[in-house]
């Protein structure tokens, strides 16, 4: 057993580890190359609670281009809202995007992030037990083929991240225009029913290779804390035969 092996043991049993930032194994690191490969200048971050992942575009990724960001939570609108008032290429809109226009209400969970426009099941609150329904809210529902021309009249290469909580196939159906100017897609995929009439992962990987992508990357996100078990992935989706929008 080499030096690095033993130090990596020792980091093991105080519950940390430590690799090399490349993007054959980080996620960051690989989710930076496709930026850098395809030339994202446009990103739609729709289910964009109060701005993480467009602060981690920023921070991690060193990404400077134009953030679009969707979010129908009043609260978690306006702290996403203030987070971006200072960055000139970052704008909001509050409202959901869906597969027809529309007013619905939206169950709000306890953590905020796991708010969803569907009822949750035992499965995701068994495993996160923050995430409990504690009210609701009246809520727009757009489409993105409503509101795509006019935000993305200069835009050459756009990246769409999903994270809608079980809503990302209704997303996809309001987009059939959008997608066609839409390379590169990050959504999430769930492996165990998480939320009632959510597809699982296997009915969106068909979907998106009926739609033309291909599956390029898959990051690990949420698993149950007992066992262990994944129950949900990031899946990252390119379009066949595209390196560059130009």
């Amino acid at each position: 057993m080499g030096l690095k092996h033993q130090l990596r043991t020792l980091l093991w049993k105080t519950g940390y580890d430590v690799t090399r930032f490349q993007h054959t194994g980080h996620p960051i690191a690989r989710r930076k190359r496709f930026f850098g490969i395809y030339g994202i200048d446009t990103v739609l971050d729709v289910g964009a609670n109060t701005g993480q992942y467009a602060v981690g575009l920023r921070a991690d990724l060193g990404y400077g281009g134009k953030i679009l960001s969707f979010e129908p939570l009043s609260k978690a609108f306006k702290a996403l809202e203030s987070r971006a008032r200072r960055d000139p290429a970052w704008q909001t809109f509050h409202h959901a995007l869906g597969d027809q226009d529309e007013t619905r209400e939206i169950n709000i969970a306890a953590n905020s992030q796991s708010s969803s426009l569907l009822p949750m099941l035992p499965a995701h609150l068994k495993s996160a037990p923050q995430s409990e329904y504690i009210g609701k809210e009246t809520i727009r529902v757009r489409t993105l083929d409503q509101v795509f021309p006019a935000l993305c009249t200069q835009a050459r290469n756009i990246y769409l991240k999903m994270d809608t909580q079980g809503f990302e196939r209704n997303v996809l159906l309001g987009a059939k225009e959008s997608l066609k100017r839409i390379d590169t897609v990050q959504m999430e995929l769930s492996l165990v029913p998480l939320y009632s009439h959510q597809p699982l992962f296997n009915e969106m990987y068909s979907l998106m290779i009926e739609l033309g992508y291909t599956l390029i990357a898959i990051e690990d996100t949420f698993s149950d804390p007992s066992s262990g078990q994944l129950l949900q992935a990031d899946g990252i989706f390119h379009r066949h035969g595209r390196t560059s929008g130009a």
